[in-house]
This record gives structure tokens, C-alpha cells and sequence, in this order.
């Protein structure tokens, strides 16, 4: 009686909650022929008890954005003006114009300037890593952060709860111990207390002051520097921002702090006035178990459905939703430049095997493939017309699009988009014919590997 009443239960709230229908089928049949261990799998990583909690705090949001985006029929509308409009629409917010936007590729370029920053840092700094190591890349970070908390700077410092390592993190103990106000996102020993195990703050944030921003691809740690040789090097891309965005950059990162903290960042230290300074317009696009759900994912299939020309797309790994793929497939057949540049190998090879089932059928309709050649790239990126660039965290799988609290900027900006992709690697072109020459027990094992898509 106890099995059915659990797995009734699950049914119940699977009926009310999922609206994938392959998901829900899934979770009420291991409920039902699972007794007592899938109630407690669907407990632990099904249920989102994210949202409720997110909602009451977000109630209480210091700023707020209004659309003011030109609607798509009207006479000073442009190509890209009906993305922008949708984009608005979705996220709630306003795009910016006015922005400077600076690439830097791997650690290399990225943690100089992100550390000079710090150093600079006069009012506040707020850090948010998914990955943040107290190693030979991460340890100057942290003694950044300490000089600037005895400088009397306001710093806050977010490292989430699994990335950033669950049974111990020394970049938490050690600026725990210098007094740094530092919290570990969505975490906890207690297992009654950990109802999110599945859920992840994947964002890469760091907001100076509330005028200078840094978000990207790019986590804390020695295999980012290229330059030192690391046994398992990561090529990355990162973004030095500034211009009246960084308001919304710094909201998300208050946004996220509220959240795990239940304090407030809502002063001037954190929210002055910003001006203009450059030629870019730019605005976030956050996404998370919360009511931000799929709104990246949804935001890239409206520039995919805006496309005329090209559409370009780099990602460290492919196993997105099969709308998006089906997009994509869809915009090469009515005649688009549909590139997808991939690693030809990543660090997670249960995901390089199951990502050649999207890939074959991208092949198919007309898409070029590219394999980027070792090290391995974790950089996430896509271009629109060479236009419409978005930037941020967010990879092309499942997990980005519908589990993670990802951060991404989508820029308008011809000169940007340009430069973006001329910073990508040269790959080599992944043809039929190769995927055809696969025998048939690795075809089988692509192919049951795809079908862990939901979970990976």
C-alpha cells in the first residue's frame, strides 16, 4: 500500500507539474516499477522547489526593466527589429544601447583583466562562478577578493554548490576564514535539505562597482591558462562589459545572492548611474529552474526563426531539445548558412557519443558540421546574419536549457559578431560519410546514449 500511495503521488504531481510528455511518462514509470526508489529519485531530482521561493524574493527586486523596444511593424523597424521585439517581450527587460563589449580569449586575457578590475574595485565586487579553485589560477583571485574586503569594498562572492565541489571547497573555507562574505549556492550536507541536487548555478559573472562586468565561458581554475601548460588545457571565451547593461548584469548577480542569502544589494555601491560608452546594443537573457525557465532556449529560437542569411553556433556540447534542432534543420533547407562548430572531443564522452544522433540529422537537412581540433573548446557562442551575437553560459543541451541558472547577453553589433567568429578556431568540415563508416555496435551505443538526453 505504501508503493502506491508513493507512486500515486508522483503521478499526481508529474500530471500538474511536467509538460515534456517523454519526461513525465518517464518519471511515473519508474515510480510505479520502482517501489520506493523511484518515489525517492523523483523527490530527489524531479520535483522543482525552486520556483515558489524564487518568486516571493523576486517580488521584492530592487530595479525593474520596462520594454520599450520598437514594435515589428513599425516604419523605422529593421531586419533585426522583430527579435528584438520578441526578445523584449520575453524577458521583460529593455535593450540597452550604449555598451562597449571587449573579447578575451582563454585565461590568459581573461584573469589580468578580471583581477586588475578587482584591484580597481572602489565601492563593491560581486563574483559568481560555477567552477572557482584554489589553485595556481584561482588563488590570486582570492587574494584579490581579501584585499579589496579590507579595503572596505562590499564583495560578495557565489561558488555553486556541485561545481564548485560538494564535500569541500577550499576557495569557500579559505575566504570563509579572511572574512570575505562568501556562500555556497544551493548547497548542503543534509540530505532532507538538499532538494536540488539536479539543479545547478552554471553562471560566470563578475560585476565591478556596478559599471565594469566580466561573464562568458570561462570558470576559475589552471586549465583556463594555456600559456602554463595545463594537463587538461580549455580554450575559452570571456567578455569584458561596460555601458548602461551592467545594471542588469549586477541585477542578476543580486538577483542570485537574494536568493541563497535572503541580503539585499541595493545601493548606490551597487547600482549608480551608468553612461553610455559605446556603439553596442545589448541586453541579458537569464534562464533557471525558476519562472526564467527556457527563456534562453526560446530566445534562440526566435533569432533562428529571424535568421536570412547565416546562423553560426559554437558550443562545447550538442544535445539541445529536438525543437531546436528541428530549427536549425528547417532554416538550411529554406536556403540559410547553418554552421555548428563542435570539439571533436569534450570532456564529457557520454555526450560526444550521443550528440552524432542530432548531428546526422543536421548533416542531412544541410547543415555544415565543424570538428574543432584539440584542446578542447568550452566556448559558447551564435551569430545571426553577422549581426546578432549572443554570449554568455549557456551550452546547447538539456541541462543549460531547462535545469542550470545560465546567464547569457545577446549584443547587436556588426563589428562584434564579425569578431567573434574570427577568434573561433579553424575546424575541419564532418561529412556523411564519415558518420556512415561508424559499424554498427557504436551507432547502437550513439543511439542509446541520446536517450539519457534528459538527464545528462
Amino acid at each position: 500500500m505504501a508503493h502506491v500511495a508513493i507512486a500515486l503521488g508522483v503521478t499526481v504531481h508529474v500530471l500538474l507539474n511536467k509538460r515534456n510528455i517523454g519526461t513525465s511518462i518517464s518519471w511515473m514509470g519508474i515510480a510505479w516499477l520502482s517501489p520506493f526508489v523511484g518515489g525517492a529519485l523523483y523527490y530527489a531530482f524531479g520535483v522543482n522547489r525552486v520556483k515558489r521561493r524564487a518568486l516571493r524574493l523576486r517580488r521584492e527586486r530592487s530595479h525593474m526593466f520596462l520594454v520599450e523596444d520598437v514594435a515589428p511593424d513599425a516604419p523605422e523597424a529593421g531586419p533585426l527589429t522583430p527579435l528584438e521585439f520578441a526578445i523584449g517581450r520575453l524577458t521583460g527587460l529593455s535593450s540597452e544601447s550604449g555598451n562597449r563589449v571587449e573579447l578575451l580569449r582563454n585565461g590568459d586575457n581573461a584573469y589580468p583583466a578580471m583581477l586588475a578590475a578587482i584591484d580597481a574595485a572602489e565601492k563593491s565586487v560581486g563574483l559568481a562562478s560555477y567552477i572557482f579553485r584554489d589553485d595556481e589560477a584561482g588563488l590570486p583571485f582570492i587574494e584579490a577578493l581579501i584585499r579589496a574586503q579590507r579595503r572596505g569594498v562590499q564583495v560578495r562572492v557565489l561558488i555553486d554548490g556541485i561545481g564548485g565541489g560538494y564535500f569541500r571547497s577550499g576557495t569557500y573555507e579559505r575566504l570563509l576564514e579572511a572574512g570575505v562574505p562568501v556562500d555556497r549556492f544551493l548547497h548542503s550536507y543534509v540530505l532532507w535539505k538538499t532538494p536540488f541536487l539536479n539543479l545547478r548555478n552554471h553562471r560566470k559573472l563578475l560585476v565591478i562597482d556596478g559599471r565594469i562586468a566580466f561573464t562568458g565561458g570561462i570558470n576559475i581554475g589552471r586549465e583556463n591558462v594555456l600559456a602554463k601548460e595545463p594537463p587538461h588545457p580549455v580554450r575559452d571565451t570571456h567578455f569584458r562589459i561596460e555601458g548602461p547593461v551592467v545594471e542588469q548584469l549586477t541585477e542578476a548577480f543580486a538577483d542570485d545572492w537574494l536568493y541563497e542569502t535572503g541580503e539585499k544589494l541595493d545601493n548606490d555601491a551597487w547600482f549608480p548611474e551608468v553612461e553610455a560608452c559605446g556603439d553596442a546594443v545589448a541586453r541579458i537573457i537569464p534562464s533557471g529552474p525558476d519562472e526564467d525557465i527556457e527563456q534562453i532556449e526560446f530566445a534562440i529560437l526566435h533569432a533562428i526563426s529571424c535568421a536570412r542569411r547565416s546562423i553560426r553556433v559554437v558550443t562545447p556540447y550538442f544535445l539541445p531539445p529536438d525543437v531546436l534542432t528541428t530549427a536549425l534543420g528547417l532554416a538550411a533547407m529554406r536556403g540559410i548558412a547553418v554552421d555548428i562548430m563542435v570539439p571533436e572531443e569534450s570532456n564529457h564522452r557520454v555526450l560526444d557519443w550521443a550528440r552524432w544522433v542530432p548531428l546526422r540529422n543536421l548533416l542531412e537537412a544541410g547543415c555544415n558540421i565543424v570538428l574543432l581540433p584539440p584542446p578542447f573548446d568550452h566556448s559558447k557562442l551564435m551569430t545571426i546574419d553577422d549581426a546578432w551575437s549572443l554570449i554568455g553560459s549557456a551550452n546547447w543541451d538539456t541541462r543549460s536549457f531547462r535545469l542550470n541558472f545560465e546567464l547569457n547577453v545577446e549584443v547587436q553589433d556588426e563589428a562584434f559578431a564579425r569578431t567573434l567568429m574570427e577568434a573561433v578556431p579553424k575546424g575541419r568540415p564532418l561529412t556523411k560519410a564519415e558518420m556512415d563508416s561508424d559499424p554498427l555496435p557504436l551507432r547502437l551505443r550513439n543511439n542509446a546514449a541520446r536517450l539519457l538526453q534528459p538527464y545528462l
